[in-house]
């Protein structure tokens, strides 16, 4: 097998104008390390994105934390995941992983002492395990007081509806509901969401607008009216990631990492976004106080 290329995705520029608070957080990137190939049913890997790659993005835009999550090419396999959180220290990083109904709860506990906090779950094509895992996935998890990250189309909301609602511990609702493609701000299935984040249990993710977003950046019009409104009704429960390497777009559509950043100066008060970059993160991932 050939060797994975190097980067050549842009790793500076200019810095954001949204001036991160001290402990902002990032709670959505993918890295692809040396070493690790991609595994049968996920997609291919055309370049590395490495822990120092990130580190130089996470300088340009001034913050402090970061979340691992398991790539979709990765599959089941979490070893670059766990290499990756013991490069960056259980200090200022955490790690979502891929586990299914086969995990062992010995498994589970080694992951947790080396940062990993969440499962992923993804109802998309690629995804690793998937919502009807999820109750199994939950019950491995509930012990350790992980979370589920939950990504789907949110146009098919109505499908998995009773299925979140079923969940007793925390979950994220990603990628602003990933409506593909987008729907109003006063959809049925956006005030569901509402109804699910009213419930205590329900995270949001203010992450990778460019992917579903049929007007652009640098303020993506249609999915940001979506963000506002959840954002409006329940800051408390809003996390924010950049998507950081954007590998679901050509490269030609790259989006810039500090535009990902600055959305928020749009879509959330001075208030919401010290919860959003750095409260919220810091209670769901236990990350220490400032």
């Amino acid at each position: 097998m050939s060797e994975v290329p190097a980067n050549t995705r842009p790793l500076e520029g200019p810095a954001p104008r949204l001036e991160a608070p001290p402990g902002a957080t990032d709670c959505h990137i993918h890295l692809y390390l040396p070493g690790h190939r991609a595994q049968p049913g996920g997609p291919a890997i055309p370049e590395l994105a490495t822990v120092e790659d990130y580190r130089r993005v996470q300088r340009r835009l001034g913050l402090e934390r970061v979340v691992v999550t398991q790539s979709n090419a990765y599959q089941h396999d979490n070893a670059a995941l766990l290499e990756a959180l013991d490069a960056l220290g259980t200090e200022s990083a955490r790690g979502v992983a891929a586990v299914t109904p086969d995990t062992s709860p010995r498994d589970l506990e080694t992951w947790h002492a080396r940062g990993v906090r969440g499962a992923r779950i993804m109802q998309l094509p690629g995804g690793a395990v998937t919502i009807e895992q999820m109750p199994e996935v939950e019950r491995l998890i509930r012990p350790l007081g992980w979370h589920l990250m939950v990504q789907f189309n949110g146009r098919h909301l109505d499908q998995h509806r009773d299925a979140l609602r079923r969940l007793e511990g925390d979950y994220i609702i990603d990628h602003i509901g990933k409506f593909m493609d987008p729907v109003a701000a006063d959809d049925p299935r956006v005030d569901e969401i509402l109804r699910l984040l009213d419930r205590g249990n329900a995270w949001f993710k203010i992450c990778a607008g460019y992917e579903a977003s049929l007007t652009g950046g640098p303020y993506y019009a249609d999915v940001g009216a979506i963000a506002r409104r959840v954002i409006a009704h329940a800051p408390e429960r809003i996390l924010w990631g950049s998507n950081w390497p954007h590998v679901g777009v050509p490269r030609a559509q790259y989006p810039d990492d500090a535009e990902q950043l600055d959305v928020l100066l749009e879509w959330a008060s001075p208030d919401a976004r010290r919860k959003i970059l750095v409260d919220n993160p810091a209670a769901l991932y236990g990350f220490g106080a400032t």
